[in-house]
C-alpha cells in the first residue's frame, strides 16, 4: 500500500465529544425515558430491567459516543503547508462549551478551504464510522447545513474517496478488523506525545475538571499521530518536532 495524495490538500481532524448533560439526571424525562431505553441496548440487557444506578453509570460511560445524547467539545485540525521549501504541519482547535460556534468555525474552514470533493481530502482514524456522521447529525441538530465534505447522504463508496480513514486503510478489505490509533502508531514506531488523559476521561475533565485545554491538547496529539501514520502509509519521512506548528 503505497498512498499517493499530495499533502497540502489534506486535512486531518480529529473530534472529542462527551454527553450532553453532566449526569443522567440533568436529562428533561423525554430523554431521560429515551436514554434509559438505548441503555438497554447499550449494555446488551434485554430481558432484565436495568437499576437506576445501571442507566446512570451507562450514560456517564457511553453517552458520548452517540450524537443523539452526546456533543462534540472539541474539534482539532492539522494542515500542512511549505515554509522555506520544507513542508509544516500546522495544528488548531476549536474547543469550547457552546457546541454551535465550534461546529460553525469547522464548516466556515470547510466551505472557505476544503470543499472539492474531487480535489481536497479529509484524513482521521475511524472517521468513516464515528467523527464524519457524529459531526454531520450533530450539524443537522442544530441546524447548521451541512459542509459539501460532510454531506454524504445518498452518496455511494466510490465517491467519497476523498475520506482518508486510516483505520480503514489498515483493513486490508477485512471489516471485522478493528485498530485502535496508538497500537497502529506502536507498530510503526510513530512517537506519540505524552499525555495525561486517554478518551475515557474526556467527560471528567470537562464536566468536572473544566480544563478543556488538556482535552485540547489530546486531541491535537491525535491529529498529529493520524498525519505521522499516513507518511508511513506514503513511504514518507515523519515530521519532525521543528515541522509541527501549534496555532494558537
Amino acid at each position: 500500500m503505497a498512498i499517493s495524495i499530495d499533502f497540502s490538500k489534506i486535512l486531518f481532524f480529529d473530534i472529542e465529544t462527551v454527553s450532553q448533560k453532566a449526569v443522567f439526571q440533568d436529562l428533561d424525562e423525554r430523554m431521560g425515558k429515551l436514554w434509559a431505553h438505548k441503555a438497554k441496548h447499550v449494555l446488551r440487557q434485554y430481558d432484565e430491567p436495568l437499576s437506576e444506578k445501571e442507566v446512570e453509570g451507562a450514560y456517564q460511560d457511553r453517552a458520548a459516543i452517540f450524537a443523539e445524547f452526546g456533543k462534540v467539545c472539541c474539534i482539532s485540525v492539522g494542515f500542512v503547508s511549505r515554509q522555506e521549501g520544507h513542508e509544516v504541519l500546522r495544528i488548531k482547535s476549536f474547543a469550547g462549551e457552546d457546541e454551535w460556534q465550534l461546529l460553525n468555525a469547522f464548516k466556515d474552514l470547510l466551505d472557505q478551504f476544503y470543499y472539492d470533493v474531487d480535489n481536497h481530502f479529509l484524513c482521521g482514524h475511524n472517521i468513516k464510522e464515528f467523527d464524519v456522521p457524529y459531526l454531520a447529525r450533530r450539524m443537522m441538530i442544530l441546524g447548521i447545513p451541512l459542509p459539501n465534505l460532510l454531506n454524504l447522504h445518498g452518496k455511494k463508496p466510490w465517491e467519497t474517496k476523498y475520506l482518508v480513514d486510516t483505520m480503514d486503510l489498515w483493513k486490508f478489505g477485512d471489516n471485522k478488523h478493528f485498530t485502535s490509533l496508538d497500537l497502529l502508531a506502536a507498530c510503526f514506531d510513530v512517537p506519540t506525545p505524552k499525555g495525561d488523559i486517554d478518551g475515557s476521561q474526556v467527560g471528567r475533565v470537562f464536566w468536572i475538571d473544566a480544563d478543556l485545554p488538556r482535552i485540547q491538547e489530546y486531541c491535537q496529539k491525535d491529529v498529529v499521530t493520524v498525519a505521522q501514520i499516513l507518511r508511513k502509509f506514503s513511504f514518507l519521512p515523519l515530521f519532525s518536532d521543528d515541522q509541527i506548528k501549534m496555532l494558537t
